[in-house]
């Protein structure tokens, strides 16, 4: 086996090649973007190079077949906030093999050691947590929603035999957009409507800042008690993470909360795009755009993805969360084009999160793990903390 860093035309090429080759024979899996994935590795496009860097490898056998690929990478914002600097590894593909899987990560580890690393999570993203985030241990039988990885059922033993460990699970739930909400939601709704104040609204593109601006107020509220390692939101970033959803969006999948016109909740869906994106074979060249515009048109997207579900903390349990639930619901319903929805990225770590979710959905399609493997035997490995 010979393993090499990418770095020329054909050495990226190959990178992208590698899952295509592995996974050819399986009718589940989806090819992630071309373009997604460049974007990753390309300074110009990736904000986390101002703060970090990269590397990523592809191992061929004898022959030089390809036989699996990874990337190592150091988040400066995150790596030094634990007990000891973690880095991070991903987009870890491989053959059925312990010794290949060894030599991919043992590459990603020492990398990570020479630059002061002890510890490393993965499979992660070098980027936001809602991609190319955790290993898949549960959900084979289902083609994922996008940006979501997917990986064949033996990846587990790979990960688990090398020495990582289950830092933790995070969870994707499937429900019909026909579910009957439960009677407390209603009833928490309406206790919530007889306060004075209360609206929800839906986006309207041609307002787009001011929703983006209303946005990141409530991230920087809602989750900097949900990740111990927070890093508020700027007022550009909110904008272009709008913006970038423009071409997608849709207004009927997007719920702001307001009380007295301050924003306090939001929901987030957009059309499932693997539903469409199955059809380019990861790529977005004109042909692939015209396939997609062509399926588009047809109707081929009937599913949302839930990525964004947040309430600040003072209005959390006074009925907001059964506000959104029923005002998305509503919207969902009349424009009778979704017939499900997934509900993304619920952290076991979360159980107040769990909760809410439960109490429309105990469906759990797809399970992911986020592991962390310690470099020296003489560090205690501990899980992420629950939070209160």
């Amino acid at each position: 086996m010979q393993i090499t860093e990418v770095k020329s035309k054909r050495e990226k090429k190959d990178f992208l090649q590698v899952p295509r080759e592995l996974y050819k024979d399986d009718p589940n899996w989806i090819c992630h973007l071309d373009n997604d994935i460049e974007a990753i590795f390309d300074p110009a496009k990736n904000k986390y190079f101002d703060f970090g860097i990269a590397a990523r490898w592809v191992l061929y056998d004898g022959e030089k077949k390809l036989i699996g690929r990874v990337a190592a990478f150091i988040n400066r914002h995150l790596a030094y906030t634990y007990e000891h600097p973690t880095g991070g590894m991903g987009f870890f593909e491989c053959i059925n093999s312990q010794e290949a899987a060894n030599q991919l990560l043992d590459t990603a580890k020492e990398w990570l050691e020479q630059r002061g690393m002890e510890a490393m999570d993965g499979p992660i993203n070098f980027g936001e947590k809602d991609r190319f985030w955790g290993l898949l241990t549960e959900g084979f039988e289902t083609p994922p929603p996008y940006l979501l990885n997917y990986n064949p059922p033996w990846y587990k033993e790979l990960f688990e035999t090398y020495g990582f460990q289950n830092y933790y699970e995070q969870y994707v739930y499937g429900l019909s957009s026909y579910t009957e909400v439960p009677p407390l939601v209603h009833r928490n709704y309406d206790r919530l409507t007889k306060t004075h104040g209360y609206s929800f609204i839906n986006l309207k593109m041609n307002q787009l800042e001011r929703f983006a601006d209303d946005f990141m107020q409530i991230y920087n509220h809602a989750w900097k008690d949900v990740h111990k390692h927070f890093k508020p939101m700027t007022r550009e970033q909110a904008l272009n993470t709008f913006k970038s959803m423009k071409a997608v969006v849709d207004e009927d999948l997007v719920v702001f909360a307001y009380h007295n016109e301050r924003p306090i909740a939001v929901f987030i869906g957009i059309p499932e795009l693997n539903q469409l994106f199955k059809y380019v074979d990861g790529k977005l060249n004109l042909t692939g755009k015209l396939k997609f515009l062509y399926h588009k048109l047809r109707g081929k997207c009937n599913t949302i993805y839930g990525i964004v579900f947040g309430v600040i903390p003072e209005y959390r349990n006074k009925g907001v969360e059964s506000g959104l639930i029923l005002n998305i619901q509503k919207s969902v319903l009349k424009t009778k084009k979704y017939e499900n929805m997934y509900i993304a990225w619920i952290g076991d770590f979360n159980p107040k999160m769990i909760r809410i979710v439960e109490i429309l959905t105990k469906n759990k399609v797809f399970t992911l793990v986020t592991y962390r493997k310690m470099f020296k035997k003489e560090h205690v490995f501990s899980r992420h903390p629950v939070l209160d």
